[in-house]
């Protein structure tokens, strides 16, 4: 399947790889549609793109990339929404913000990861409760304030 995106261009993609949200993300109610692109070889970021609207497509990573201690539990419930069974079957990532006056300043939001279970391509963004996690965590330690 061919998509026209703005970041990209025209790029083809695997209809097997396109993610349903049953939730979904902060502010983008009407869009639940979206592919896992590369970002470039080996890079720790990738863009979570949406299917339905061309320029919108979200800087994704882990944060086991960066070092961040991160852990957080899925209500049953949302589990349930996604049919996830097993943690095998979760992709866990996290949206990133990196200012294009200094990329070293990028921050990732740890409240609010995107849960994608693997096995029926469902995902959602789940806003963590009762929890400390920032919006905003440096990825840098360099460039922590």
């Amino acid at each position: 399947m061919n998509i026209l995106t703005e970041k990209f261009g025209e790029i083809i993609i695997d209809e097997n790889l396109i993610f349903d949200f049953v939730e979904p993300i902060i502010g983008y109610d009407e869009l639940k549609r979206y592919v896992l692109v590369e970002h470039s070889e080996n890079s720790a970021f990738k863009w979570l793109q949406s299917i339905e609207e061309p320029s919108l497509a979200f800087p994704v990573t882990s944060p086991a990339f960066f070092d961040i201690d991160y852990q957080f539990e899925i209500p049953t419930e949302k589990a349930e929404k996604i049919n996830l069974t097993s943690v095998e079957s979760l992709i866990s990532l996290n949206i990133v913000t990196i200012p294009s006056s200094n990329p070293r300043k990028a921050t990732i939001n740890l409240l609010a990861p995107i849960i994608i279970n693997a096995a029926n391509k469902q995902g959602m963004q789940l806003i963590l409760s009762n929890s400390n996690y920032p919006v905003k965590c440096s990825l840098f330690k360099d460039e922590q304030e």
